[in-house]
């Protein structure tokens, strides 16, 4: 996930957490209804950065703690990209540069910096120690490609004992050196006991996916680069892996989700569809305006309807297809929290973004069920999210 860099008009913030004033919200001639949302934290801005994954896999476990009861929280997303960029330099060089490096990362990642490193709150680490107001991590990317490139090329014949250190120094430089102890209400933490605090059972959560290429109900690490820990995920049919969606929501949970948004109905307005680029089934009794344009032609105007459209039929076959061609692509992650409903009676799913509340919906997408069963990757989600059946098939106590 590293692309990125609707918004219910209706919905208010209250002490960080998003609640519907009305249960209809209108954008153009787009009218939904919220059916359930589940809590979540106030919408952050990655502004010009590729950690999205930081972002809403930090979002998700905020979410998560509203969910049992907890406090409100806001996480440092900056820890855990200063230490899984360090973590990612050191198996670059081990490999001889044989591998993926960059911003981008997973919800793996999240989970194994709170495993592993602890957390600290925004307030003790905020990543914002070069100079600008919001992220902005191109002199950064640059640098820390540049660097370790020329670790591997191995000048000296032989690496330095300190060329670690270096490294670690120009994250320290942009993002903050790590804390090693801070105070929260006057209790001193260190990121370890504080991450412990929260009260997590990080061992509660399951990362699922929906692909041919392996066998159903077995785990295998998806093939994309920005799985560079090799995480595993359980496979599921598509059927059973959206019963996994509908149940978490109806339960009460929220859901980690890795898409596919450089798709062309994955629009700025706060909405994303999945149209079907069909004329027989296009809108309009004169099927003439539209068999006498070229495909491009018919595309533009399709994606600049301000209404829904037919969409997609998705099925295991299309969807599998999708990712062997690379037209769906590991591009963005982000919070499913509730669902609406078009006034056609589609189903649409409400997602946190991270791109800020510049946008029609203040920071929400409405995301088709079309769209979602078409461009997901994979989630992540509590066990007890999943439907017993389903559990049982995957051997999940």
């Amino acid at each position: 996930m590293k692309k990125i860099i609707f918004s219910l008009s209706l919905l208010i913030l209250f002490s960080g957490v998003i609640f519907a004033q009305k249960d209809t919200t209108a954008v153009d001639s787009f009218k939904f209804s919220i059916v359930k949302q589940n809590k979540i934290t106030s919408v952050k801005n990655q502004a010009s950065s590729g950690t999205c994954w930081s972002f809403s896999g930090l979002g998700f476990f905020e979410a998560e703690l509203l969910r049992m009861g907890k406090p409100e929280v806001d996480l440092s997303e900056m820890f855990v990209v200063h230490h899984s960029y360090s973590d990612k330099a050191t198996q670059y060089v081990r490999m001889y540069g044989n591998a993926n490096f960059g911003a981008g990362g997973a919800f793996y990642d999240v989970l194994y910096v709170l495993k592993n490193y602890g957390i600290v709150p925004e307030s003790t680490m905020t990543g914002l120690n070069y100079g600008e107001e919001k992220h902005k991590h191109g002199e950064l990317d640059a640098l820390t490609d540049a660097y370790v490139k020329v670790i591997v090329k191995n000048p000296n014949k032989k690496l330095s004992t300190v060329w670690k250190t270096g490294f670690d120094g120009i994250l320290n430089a942009y993002l903050g050196s790590l804390p090693t102890e801070f105070a929260v209400d006057g209790k001193k933490f260190t990121p370890q006991s504080y991450q412990q605090s929260l009260g997590l059972n990080l061992d509660d959560y399951v990362s699922l996916t929906s692909f041919t290429h392996h066998p159903f109900y077995t785990k295998f690490a998806i093939e994309i680069p920005d799985n560079w820990r090799n995480d595993a995920s359980y496979n599921l049919p598509l059927n059973e892996l959206m019963q996994v969606f509908d149940n978490a929501i109806h339960k009460g949970y929220c859901i980690a989700w890795a898409s596919d948004v450089s798709e062309k109905g994955f629009s700025r307005k706060g909405i994303a569809v999945n149209p079907e680029i069909k004329v027989e089934n296009l809108p309009g009794t004169d099927q003439a305006k539209w068999l006498n344009i070229s495909q491009k032609e018919m595309e533009e105007k399709i994606y600049k309807q301000n209404s829904p459209q037919p969409e997609i039929k998705v099925t295991q076959e299309i969807r599998q297809a999708g990712f062997d061609n690379y037209q769906t692509t590991d591009d963005h992650g982000m919070v499913i929290y509730g669902t609406a409903k078009d006034l056609n009676g589609t189903k649409y799913y409400l997602v946190k973004n991270s791109w800020g509340t510049d946008s029609k919906f203040k920071g929400i997408w409405y995301a088709s069920e079309s769209f979602v069963m078409d461009k997901t990757i994979d989630i992540l989600v509590h066990k007890e999210a999943i439907p017993k059946e389903i559990l049982k098939k995957l051997g999940i106590k």
